[in-house]
């Protein structure tokens, strides 16, 4: 299925794909409208437009929702474990902090992507492309010129 810039028109005749699709296809890194087309061009840096269906995936702005969600979706996992530890053992803080902080970074570092893939495939399917502001088009740096 090709990408359709007509699609949110009234008028358009192709019905958008189900919002639990395109979700999943996002936290999974693919096109959030093809599933085919990988949606990362780095670690949370989209591409400029998906190869398989040529959907505008590069001026989309999730800003702070990915954080943000991040951070609930941890807290929310991690924290019962928090507090039946303390409950539990009432180990001291120093402990805590040796083995939580680096549970909640990780945690963090795990969940990003994927929620930001969501993030994007979800703002994709309310229809912001990143038009909206006359956002500038990312280019991506040519391939092998040592640029990190």
């Amino acid at each position: 299925m090709s990408w359709d810039p007509t699609r949110g028109a009234p008028d358009a005749p192709a019905a958008p794909q189900p919002i639990l699709a395109g979700l999943v296809r996002g936290a999974r890194g693919r096109c959030p409208c093809c599933g085919e087309g990988r949606l990362f061009a780095g670690y949370l840096r989209l591409v400029p437009e998906c190869s398989a269906c040529g959907a505008p995936l590069g001026r989309i702005r999730a800003d702070d929702a990915p954080p943000y969600f991040t951070i609930f979706l941890a807290g929310h996992l991690l924290l019962p474990g928090v507090f039946w530890v303390e409950r539990a053992w009432q180990p001291p803080m120093w402990l805590h902090m040796a083995v939580w902080l680096p549970a909640f970074t990780i945690a963090c570092m795990l969940l990003l992507r994927p929620v930001k893939g969501a993030v994007v495939a979800w703002m994709l399917r309310l229809g912001l492309t990143g038009d909206e502001q006359g956002a500038p088009v990312p280019v991506a740096p040519p391939r092998g010129t040592g640029d990190a």
